[in-house]
């Protein structure tokens, strides 16, 4: 909290500082960088590749706090990522495709790239069918389209797909990576208990 009387350069300034300075017990701690994240820890909206955002965040929280929808988390010492990096959950919680964007908006350092204007353009993860015998629609046990129908981008980064699947269902969703942002939601979406059908592997490991 900043106190009253402290302008907001100088409050900005001393979370620089002690970014600065947390980044670098960051790096130490967790020597194992890009290679080490796990498949489904996110990066925001507009992060930049993977060594480079390393390079740049400074750890200071800044765009977690100016996530509206509580997304974002900071990750913990001992965890398979950098401590105090930000990232989000698919299944737990989603990007919510803010238009305005106010975590990279939020972000002084470029880490999250300002340039990123349209969060159509966001390149967060790309979604996948990953354990098709999951979904009820690729088995032919119910017609379940909740992933496209949780899609921010209807018609364009998911739809589905008619036609006979190995497992004997008549429909399944289909990505289309060129429009898939990673945002989340359709993983979120996905009704079957525990891992979901479909997933989004972070932009990191995602192959487009």
């Amino acid at each position: 909290m900043v106190r009253r009387g402290m302008s907001r350069r100088k409050a900005l300034s001393s979370a620089l500082a002690l970014g600065a300075t947390t980044a670098t017990l960051g790096a130490l701690v967790h020597g194992e960088r890009a290679a080490a994240l796990p498949l489904d820890r996110i990066r925001p909206p507009g992060a930049l590749p993977e060594p480079e955002f390393l390079d740049a965040c400074v750890l200071c929280g800044l765009c977690v706090q100016a996530c509206p929808y509580d997304t974002l988390r900071l990750a913990d010492v001992g965890k398979p990522m950098p401590a105090g990096t930000p990232y989000f959950s698919a299944r737990d919680t989603p990007c919510q495709m803010c238009q305005t964007i106010p975590c990279a908006a939020a972000c002084p350092t470029g880490a999250l790239r300002p340039s990123l204007h349209d969060i159509r353009d966001a390149d967060m993860g790309l979604a996948l069918l990953s354990t098709p015998q999951r979904c009820l629609s690729h088995i032919g046990a119910a017609y379940c389209d909740s992933c496209v129908k949780a899609c921010p981008l209807k018609g364009q980064a998911i739809r589905m797909q008619k036609g006979r699947t190995a497992r004997g269902g008549l429909f399944e969703p289909v990505v289309d990576a060129e429009h898939c942002t990673g945002c989340g939601l359709c993983e979120k979406a996905c009704v079957v208990e525990g891992e979901a059908a479909i997933t989004v592997r972070a932009n990191h490991v995602a192959a487009r």
